[in-house]
């Protein structure tokens, strides 16, 4: 990875950490759980995803790493660079979440699920700033993209994180979202 790819990486994973943090890090229990339909998740469902996947993804990376690099793929994949920063943006399409990162309810405290984010989310930094791995030679498939290297897969990481965001903004904005009662008493 190069000095400026780094620093990207780092960013984005950062920027989208802060992100997250800032539309959802104050909310209540009720909030956190409130549902907007039956086949949508609640907040809580969805920082529960974040919090498995970030681990299921550094783990993957981390896995693909220790294969042999692939260079020859390198041409072919970095073509997809555009499409991995478009994923944020991009919730026309969605996407189906692998098994093992559904959300099935395993944090019952607001801030502590919060708190498992960003500590799941500070190794992924870690790594990110640490790692001299040709990222760039390693490759393993995404659902919708095919092959990504694993650089990518740690740009993937914060636009997967900023694309929850906007859809916990989307929960937010129903009609049905409990408002606190604090705020209700500043407006």
């Amino acid at each position: 990875m190069t000095s400026a790819e780094r620093e990207f990486v780092v960013g984005q994973l950062v920027a989208s950490e802060a992100r997250l943090l800032d539309v959802a890090g104050g909310l209540t229990l009720t909030q956190v759980n409130f549902g907007t339909a039956r086949e949508r998740w609640s907040i809580a469902e969805v920082v529960e995803h974040l919090v498995v996947w970030e681990s299921f993804m550094l783990n993957a990376v981390r896995g693909a790493l220790a294969a042999s690099p692939e260079p020859e793929k390198q041409v072919t994949v970095s073509e997809k660079d555009r499409l991995v920063l478009g994923l944020a943006t991009s919730r026309d399409q969605p996407l189906k979440a692998r098994e093992a990162a559904q959300p099935t309810g395993r944090w019952n405290d607001a801030s502590e699920l919060m708190a498992e984010f960003r500590s799941r989310r500070a190794q992924t930094v870690e790594f990110a700033e640490k790692t001299q791995a040709d990222l760039r030679s390693h490759f393993f498939l995404h659902i919708v993209f095919g092959e990504l290297d694993c650089y990518q897969w740690l740009v993937a990481m914060g636009q997967h994180t900023l694309r929850h965001v906007a859809q916990i903004e989307e929960v937010m904005r129903d009609p049905g979202f409990p408002v606190d009662v604090e705020e209700r008493a500043r407006s």
